[in-house]
């Protein structure tokens, strides 16, 4: 979820970003071998070079697990 995240929040920007955050990250399953597991995020909200993502990772319509995460977007 923070890779694609990152990818989708640092494409906008056009600069490399960091994971500041993870929060309410609830994992309630685990994928067999063979599964496609779709993971999925949207931008919740941004606030100057910090972005609230929240986040899912599902098989078949079962999520797997779920997270809210914050990344930073610049250098550290």
């Amino acid at each position: 979820m923070a890779q694609l995240a990152g990818v989708a929040v640092g494409s906008q920007e056009g600069e490399e970003g960091f994971l500041a955050a993870i929060d309410h990250a609830e994992f309630s399953g685990v994928p067999l071998p063979g599964d496609a597991l779709l993971v999925s995020v949207r931008v919740v909200k941004s606030f100057g070079r910090l972005h609230l993502v929240a986040g899912e990772v599902a098989v078949d319509g079962r999520v797997l697990a779920a997270a809210t995460l914050t990344l930073g977007i610049g250098t550290v």
